[in-house]
């Protein structure tokens, strides 16, 4: 499993740069910068982590605690300072909701993370915890909804999606709360 995280995490990782290099920039659209950095780092936060363990993971002899304990507490501390960031930033109140809630993900994320790399330490056995390659593949898809909302300056909040599904209307643009249209008004090259 470890291995196709790493590979994943590989891919995406460098499909994100890719991406943010060519895609166009509409600074109106997008939100406070602070809350547009967050999105960014947020992302490569969590490919990098479900990289950076599953290759430290992949040498011989390595106990995965390690790893999972270091980007564990680097993740909480990402998240402490994206708190601060949001809570301080000039963006509206359902702005800072949306955030706050993607903060909350990374935070159950890494913390789930650091806690079963304690346990890997703590109780040495020859199969890591299965609750450290959960908390990998949700980092991925994480980070995979941050980029795509990020790029495509689409919001793909649990809301935004329902009111989609539902025919409700779709969301515009993530930075403008106010901005939606039904299914029929948004162009194809939206």
């Amino acid at each position: 499993m470890l291995v196709a995280i790493a590979t994943s995490a590989g891919a995406l990782t460098g499909l994100l740069f890719v991406a943010l290099s060519v895609a166009p920039r509409r600074e109106r659209d997008l939100g406070p910068r602070g809350i547009r950095q967050i999105r960014a780092a947020a992302a490569l936060l969590s490919f990098s982590n479900a990289l950076a363990v599953s290759l430290f993971s992949l040498v011989p002899g390595t106990n995965i605690g390690y790893p999972s304990i270091a980007l564990g507490v680097i993740g909480v501390a990402f998240t402490a300072a994206a708190m601060r960031s949001v809570l301080t930033s000039s963006a509206t109140p359902a702005q800072k909701r949306a955030q706050v809630g993607l903060i909350t993900l990374l935070l159950l994320i890494f913390g789930t993370e650091l806690i079963a790399g304690i346990v890997a330490l703590a109780l040495p056995i020859s199969k890591p915890p299965n609750a450290i390659g959960y908390a990998l593949v949700a980092s991925l898809i994480l980070g995979i909804s941050r980029a795509w909302e990020l790029v495509s300056d689409i919001d793909t909040g649990l809301m935004a999606s329902i009111a989609v599904l539902t025919g409700r209307g779709l969301q515009l643009h993530s930075g403008d709360s106010t901005a939606t249209a039904t299914e029929d008004e948004v162009s194809p090259d939206a």
